[in-house]
């Protein structure tokens, strides 16, 4: 069974490789909706690239036929860190612009393997496998969703998604600090608008329905438990426009047309790269605003399941009467969680040594986890652990996942060591977190959830 799995993965990537060009060239036609995500093109480096994947391929194809599918698997992931360096070699948002592209046409590895049992937990009445999520910001379009959770992550959040088509701040807006394991961006909500990415979505929900309908027709496949797009959860994060004057309609519109595909929303009002976004993090306005759009929400019709949760994603540049407004409307409207934290428009003293630092954006990574956590475990209090939090900044080891979840996460996102990492951090991540709950002797994540906090 492993050797067949090799000759159609190899005779898929050959099929798809020659086909790219005239399908493109189709697709280019038709509707900015179904236009596929283009590849950039790089040349020798872009040429470079794709022989280390084929070579990958074609050894992986001679070395499966010898082993279990679970070590081939675990085979594929390790081997995504030779294609790593090559993607170092090119501008920042292009590499980003590849990689999408490659997730999107499934040139990523497959998790094939069950989660650590530990790993699993219910939060909002939903299943995660494990509480390892995508943060917003990869997947800005929808583009990727099928790819990126066959990655192996519990939940993946697309976005941030405003309601009209707007390209963002001026290139170029995205800066690394490879030696910080950081990055700088200003991208400004670059977006290609709801409705793209509503019919995007309505495609992916419908093949999803489309595989569960033919699964259980046929005589003995389940399909995996997740969400709306997949085995994952799939969470979708709303921005407003750069140019609006009122963000709560703007918000209103995301939800009314994309709530009905999500497994959970994200009103977005933490960005430091949009004009006046964060002013609505203030107690009056954040309590308006959600007001608003949870009335939004609740006036649509749903199933047994139920509205998606309502999250609200906050800045950690919050001083403590900041944390305390918040808490109080988040508890007073019960809102359904929170995301802690954005990016920081701050430059700690080891990241001021670089010439970038002064590039105006936010600050991503390794930098920002002190922070993030201390605003994590400050916010479980504030709330007494009564709202389920998402903990993100600075994730890059399953011990950086275990402090944000004993500081207070029910579920931890990550975005930047991911950038860095490559698909072979998901599963070591993941490993990592079952074996520190091992460690200090908790049967579950639930278990660990705010131990800091006690």
């Amino acid at each position: 069974m492993a050797a067949r799995a090799s000759r159609k993965l190899l005779r898929d990537f050959l099929f798809k490789r020659a086909c790219a060009a005239p399908v493109a060239c189709a697709r280019h036609c038709s509707s900015a909706a179904q236009t596929a995500p283009k590849i950039p093109h790089f040349s020798k480096k872009g040429r470079l690239l794709t022989a280390a994947t084929l070579g990958l391929v074609i050894g992986g194809g001679a070395y499966v036929s010898t082993v279990d599918e679970a070590t081939f698997c675990g085979w594929l992931f390790s081997a995504t860190k030779i294609v790593n360096p090559f993607f170092a070699l090119l501008d920042a948002e292009a590499a980003h612009r590849l990689a999408v592209s490659a997730a999107a046409r499934g040139w990523v590895p497959r998790e094939k393997r069950p989660d650590p049992s530990n790993l699993g937990l219910e939060v909002w009445g939903r299943k995660f496998s494990n509480p390892i999520g995508l943060a917003a910001g990869f997947d800005k379009n929808a583009e990727a969703v099928d790819g990126l959770l066959s990655l192996g992550f519990g939940f993946v959040e697309i976005g941030s998604v405003t309601p009209v088509p707007q390209e963002g701040n001026p290139k170029p807006r995205i800066f690394r600090l490879r030696e910080e394991g950081a990055i700088i961006n200003r991208c400004g909500f670059n977006s290609e608008g709801i409705v793209v990415v509503a019919k995007r979505l309505g495609a992916q929900h419908g093949k999803r329905k489309l595989d569960e309908t033919t699964s259980s027709s046929s005589s003995g496949e389940e399909v995996k438990p997740g969400g709306k797009a997949g085995p994952g959860l799939l969470g979708v994060n709303l921005g407003k426009n750069k140019t609006s004057e009122d963000a709560s309609a703007d918000y209103r519109q995301g939800v009314h047309t994309l709530s009905q595909y999500a497994d959970y929303l994200v009103i977005n009002v933490s960005s430091p790269n949009t004009p006046g976004l964060r002013m609505l993090q203030g107690r009056k306005q954040l309590k308006d605003l959600v007001k608003q759009v949870q009335g939004a929400r609740d006036e649509m019709q749903w199933g047994e399941e139920g509205p998606p949760p309502l999250l609200v994603k906050i800045a950690p540049d919050l001083s403590k009467e900041d944390l305390e407004d918040i808490a109080a409307v988040a508890l007073a409207l019960r809102l359904d969680g929170l995301i802690i934290s954005n990016t920081t428009v701050s430059r700690p003293e080891s990241v001021c040594k670089h010439l970038v630092a002064s590039e105006a954006g936010g600050l991503s990574g390794k930098p920002l986890f002190d922070m993030s956590t201390n605003v994590l475990k400050e916010m479980y209090i504030l709330t007494r652990g009564k709202i389920p939090l998402i903990g993100c900044g600075g994730v890059s080891s399953g011990e950086d996942a275990y402090k944000k979840v004993r500081a207070g996460a029910s579920l931890v996102q990550l975005y930047t060591a991911f950038a860095y990492g490559g698909p072979a951090l998901i599963p070591q991540i993941k490993a990592e977190l079952s074996e520190c709950l091992e460690r200090d002797g908790y049967k579950s994540i639930s278990e660990a959830v705010g131990a800091d906090c006690r």
